[in-house]
């Protein structure tokens, strides 16, 4: 098993960047930064591409570790996502100083994108649970404007149609101060879905479909976030929900809520935190992350709910060199007390917190442990320049396909509320049982970290299957 092989390994990787231009092999010598030149950035501001630098002018560094600092320079300006391409270079000035060149090419920053998508959880769901019913797809409109005034500011309006109505606001300030160390973040939305998942049968997703809404939901928040160095963001967060579903939804599950309620209301605060230490974070190759939050819900105030959840992952990435990588993610969750209406369950299958294999099911549990082992190499890397396009941010195209195998395993403990449904328990199948996979795929990574995985997964359960699915592993 790929799991017990690589499963745990050491936190020593090897890094590859741009070449440095100094001619000396001198590696002791120290150097002078001179000047800090940045080119190709039409909308974004200066300061915030140098925010990402750990050289300023007048500093100094040795050669011997010029060329790690501007490598990680260049990650981090890729990690904010909004250049396609980034080069970060030293270039030799006399009296052992030096000026340092960076360039970049600009994204597209505005997205008028139409919505015409699942309303469910992955591609393989709908196919097999839902029989691919084209009914189940969500329309309407996004308009998400990135890097907002230049100053790399997000502002996202949303409005959702068909089978999960859903309405949206967001502003993101990442920086408020001269230092640019700390943000704020506001969050709107409403949605009034006709249809609505309100139980769980066998781990899978039982769903209503009325003429009318079926809930009603309201959400603010408010998020302040301070990065305190490059690597580690610190996030705290305090929110509101208030949510009313109609009669039939508590006659067919009256632990919706719980205890029959029509309406549940809370509020709740959050702290998160995140070491992150990626090359690039929509598919790291190489570098790790560290990352946990612990969450209160219900503050009081007339709320029916008394929650306390937490969180922890770790994510190594490797480079094993001839375009071999080698990947590994651990996860836990918990959370108290362990009796809590069905619509706060939490679950393994949600976002990318699930066993591969088992992408048709969700696996409701108060804790539960993950971890994910894949082993891949790059076969096809190439990049296209559309000149024919007039816009120079809609002329980059590039593609990498990664030939890759894995295997994940995960336990999970049910709820008391399933144990002791009568007549008999239910959703017992996946809980309270070590479930486990291994199989093979393609990666295929193109325009804005956009990624295509197609798997072939056989699971401990004898079950096996192609799914294919959007976004990264972990």
């Amino acid at each position: 098993m790929l799991v017990l092989i690589f499963g745990i390994f050491g936190i020593f990787g090897n890094s590859q960047g741009d070449t440095v231009i100094v001619g000396t092999k001198d590696s002791s010598r120290l150097l002078t930064v001179n000047r800090i030149l940045i080119i190709g950035n039409k909308v974004t501001k200066d300061r915030i591409i140098s925010r990402e630098l750990t050289l300023k002018t007048g500093d100094t560094i040795s050669l011997k570790n010029l060329k790690k600092e501007l490598l990680w320079d260049k990650r981090k300006i890729y990690n904010l996502r909004l250049f396609h391409t980034v080069g970060v270079r030293a270039i030799e000035m006399p009296n052992d100083q030096i000026d340092l060149l960076v360039e970049v090419t600009e994204r597209w920053y505005i997205y008028p994108i139409p919505i015409f998508e699942l309303s469910d959880r992955n591609i393989s769901e709908w196919w097999y649970n839902y029989n691919h019913d084209i009914r189940r797809v969500n329309y309407g409109l996004n308009l998400r404007r990135n890097n907002f005034r230049g100053r790399n500011e997000t502002l996202q309006m949303t409005a959702q149609f068909g089978f999960t109505e859903r309405f949206e606001l967001s502003y993101r300030i990442p920086y408020i101060d001269k230092k640019q160390k700390q943000g704020l973040a506001f969050n709107f939305d409403y949605s009034d879905p006709k249809n609505l998942a309100y139980f769980t049968q066998e781990h899978i997703l039982q769903y209503l479909k009325y003429t009318q809404p079926l809930k009603y939901t309201i959400g603010v928040s408010f998020n302040y976030f301070y990065r305190k160095s490059f690597f580690e963001t610190h996030s705290f967060e305090v929110s509101y929900r208030s949510t009313k579903i109609k009669d039939t939804i508590a006659i067919l599950n009256p632990n919706y809520f719980a205890q029959n309620r029509l309406r549940l209301q809370y509020g709740a605060i959050n702290y998160s935190f995140t070491s992150e230490h990626r090359d690039v974070v929509l598919y790291p190759l190489h570098g790790y992350q560290v990352a946990g939050y612990i969450q209160k819900i219900g503050l009081g105030f007339g709320s029916a709910v008394n929650m306390l959840n937490m969180g922890l992952s770790y994510a190594r990435h490797i480079d094993l060199k001839n375009n071999f990588f080698l990947s590994n993610y651990t996860a836990g969750y918990f959370s108290n007390p362990t009796s809590q209406p069905y619509a706060l369950y939490s679950a393994l299958g949600y976002r990318r917190q699930l066993v591969r294999g088992f992408e048709t099911y969700v696996i409701e549990a108060p804790w539960f442990g993950l971890n994910k082992t894949t082993l891949k190499k790059r076969i096809f890397y190439k990049v296209w320049d559309l000149y024919g396009l007039r816009k120079e941010q809609l002329r980059y195209f590039p593609l990498s396909v990664y030939l890759k195998t894995y295997s994940d395993w995960g336990y999970a403990q049910n709820y008391q509320y399933y144990v002791d449904y009568q007549p008999q328990p239910i959703n017992t199948r996946f809980t309270n049982t070590l479930i486990g996979s291994w199989g093979c795929g393609l990666d295929f990574v193109t325009v804005n970290d956009l990624v295509i995985r197609a798997e072939y997964t056989i699971t401990n359960q004898n079950h096996r299957g192609f799914f294919l699915s959007i976004g990264k592993e972990f």
